[in-house]
């Protein structure tokens, strides 16, 4: 009897710690399987968005510019398409209250261009009617602007065409830089300067400065609407950066929302792939450059340039690399 009395007080005892495991194990499950959907939702809005982008590129490209890359932005198309697509995959089609609950969760959106990217993010101002109104907005297109200890200013693209002011001849040039290094006094557009790293890291910067003002700035306009979560900037690995800054196209941000007792925080990445099939990378080993065709090859060296051929990167001093996946 004793012990029948104590297996009995045992179990009273431990059933609320096995009620209370189980409910969190269920409570795991469901904040994974949510956190599955979100992802795929907003990786599919961005791919969407990024393929929008193009929607006009078949215009005639300009022959001096020789770039597959330089497409007109159709932004309008962009951002319509990645938030068709978001709401459609989180249910709020029709629900303009959810819509706008969901849009308090995107703090940032930020479309890649050929020489310049836009940011799409709250701003606060006066209506028609005077009153205050917080809503998504275009940024004026932002440059790749970069400025070297010489004072000479050059403006990026996502290739090695080049705009710059040589401040020593207080000249402009402009071209690719294997064409025009000869032709100025700027260091960084010499033949055996590290252009390619500087341009990439200097894109890269510009963007990343810019998505942290935003986030910032987005978390004065969330405290006023009651919402207690800090929006920050996530570790972006400098391949998935590298990624971006190889093609136009989109990164989305979506922080912030509730699921149970965590929050949902990611981001995704979207290429127009405009270039994706016939891109050359340029590495160099023991001294050595060598270039290779990227859906062929893989390499863990760091990329020093990329190019649209075999000729180009030959012209370069790349010798062909012979690898199988």
């Amino acid at each position: 009897m004793k012990m029948t009395k104590l297996a009995i007080l045992a179990a009273l005892i431990l059933f609320p710690f096995f009620v209370v495991h189980e409910f969190r194990v269920v409570d795991q499950k469901h904040v994974l399987t949510t956190k599955m959907r979100y992802d795929a939702a907003i990786h599919a809005a961005v791919d969407d968005a990024a393929q929008s982008l193009i929607l006009n590129s078949e215009q005639a490209q300009e022959s001096r510019y020789d770039s597959l890359k330089r497409v007109k932005l159709n932004r309008v198309e962009g951002i319509r398409s990645f938030y068709r697509t978001l709401y459609t995959n989180f249910d709020v089609t029709e629900d303009a209250n959810g819509q706008s609950l969901l849009d308090i969760y995107i703090p940032v959106i930020a479309m890649i261009g050929y020489d310049g990217y836009y940011i799409y993010a709250d701003e606060e101002f006066k209506n028609e009617q005077g009153e205050t109104e917080i809503r998504h907005v275009w940024s004026i297109k932002k440059p790749y602007a970069y400025q070297d200890n010489a004072g000479n200013t050059i403006a990026f693209t996502l290739d090695n065409y080049v705009i710059a002011y040589d401040q020593i001849n207080r000249t402009w040039v402009k071209g690719f830089q294997r064409e025009i290094g000869e032709s100025t006094s700027i260091s960084l557009l010499q033949p055996n300067a590290m252009f390619e790293q500087v341009r990439r890291q200097s894109i890269v910067h510009l963007i990343q400065e810019d998505l942290r003002y935003y986030l910032q700035k987005h978390n004065t306009y969330a405290k006023q609407l009651g919402i207690t979560y800090t929006f920050t900037l996530p570790t972006i690995s400098q391949e998935a950066w590298n990624n971006t800054i190889d093609d136009v196209g989109v990164i989305a941000f979506v922080q912030g929302i509730p699921i149970g007792d965590q929050h949902y925080n990611n981001y995704a990445l979207g290429g127009a792939r405009l270039v994706k099939a016939s891109t050359y990378r340029g590495i160099q080993a023991n001294g050595v450059k060598y270039y290779y065709r990227e859906r062929d090859c893989a390499s863990t060296l760091p990329t020093i340039e990329t190019f649209l051929s075999e000729k180009e990167a030959a012209l370069q001093g790349y010798y062909p690399l012979s690898c199988q996946r």
